[in-house]
């Protein structure tokens, strides 16, 4: 079965990035000491998108935890850089917490998205925590992932996430349910559908549910914090106020923010919100 690139063609995903340097060190193996130490492209795979960049606060030790940040660009493209913003943000506010900003084998032609992407998420995991005596951290992650990066975020924490290791996961703007009639009766998805279906890809539902986080979750989940825009042309509104109430039906500890003017992304007294939300969620349930 070949899946999603119907659904890698519905995204073009223009979620807020933010610029800012970061620090390169070559050889995470020369980590000595526990100094605020951050290496840049550390291999977890043979890809050369299979690459994290790893910030480690001073004076850490093995209760450090650790949010793992996905970028998002509708699976086939975007890059760990446009979450930069993100990694100012929680050194400057969670001086505490390590912050590791992961790379991922984008979709085209010759890679479908699924597993491809969720196996990454897994790889990045797993190589950080074979690292955890250099690193000098716990094994206590959190998730977060803008639109694309947010659904990967969500459906690995929710059906991939063996060890339970995570214990929270934020979507900002990330697709939940690739069922939901917004996506299944839209004349564009149709087209779409068409165009695959003449090169032969199977999208049946019980597919399409496979992917999607809100068919995947269950009361098990991770505490999960969600942020979407009402006018939204990429992502319905429906998407996270349909997961709001499947967390909500479980008994899911979760936070739900509509922001009803905004659209695929925001900026300015919104973004704010978005953080001050978001950095006390990480607190309760991550660094607590």
């Amino acid at each position: 079965m070949k899946p999603t690139k119907t659904i890698l063609l519905l995204f073009l995903i223009s979620v807020v990035t933010f610029s800012c340097s970061s620090d390169s060190n070559t050889d995470v193996n020369e980590y000595v000491d526990l100094e605020a130490a951050s290496f840049e492209d550390v291999a977890y795979g043979d890809h050369e998108s299979q690459v994290y960049d790893i910030f480690l606060p001073a004076h850490r030790d093995e209760d450090t935890k650790t949010l793992i940040l996905i970028h998002g660009g509708g699976w086939t493209s975007g890059d760990k850089k446009d979450m930069n913003g993100f990694v100012e943000l929680i050194k400057n506010d969670l001086p505490n917490t390590a912050i590791v900003n992961m790379n991922y084998r984008l979709a085209n032609e010759a890679a479908e998205a699924f597993p491809m992407q969720i196996n990454d998420v897994s790889g990045v995991v797993n190589h950080v925590k074979s690292k955890l005596n250099d690193y000098q951290i716990s094994d206590d992650f959190g998730l977060i992932g803008t639109s694309a990066g947010a659904h990967l975020a969500m459906l690995w924490c929710y059906a991939f996430d063996n060890d339970r290791d995570a214990k929270m996961v934020c979507s900002i703007v990330g697709p939940t349910n690739f069922t939901d009639p917004a996506y299944l009766e839209s004349e564009e998805f149709e087209n779409l559908l068409l165009l695959q279906e003449l090169y032969g890809i199977d999208l049946s539902l019980e597919f399409l549910k496979t992917l999607s986080p809100y068919h995947q979750v269950t009361a098990d989940a991770p505490p999960t914090i969600l942020f979407y825009g009402g006018q939204d042309p990429l992502v319905p509104v429906s998407q996270g106020s349909m997961l709001q109430s499947k967390l909500q039906e479980l008994g899911v500890m979760h936070e739900y923010t509509l922001y009803p003017d905004a659209g695929h992304g925001w900026a300015g007294l919104e973004l704010l919100d978005t953080w001050s939300k978001l950095k006390s969620f990480i607190t309760a349930h991550l660094e607590d």
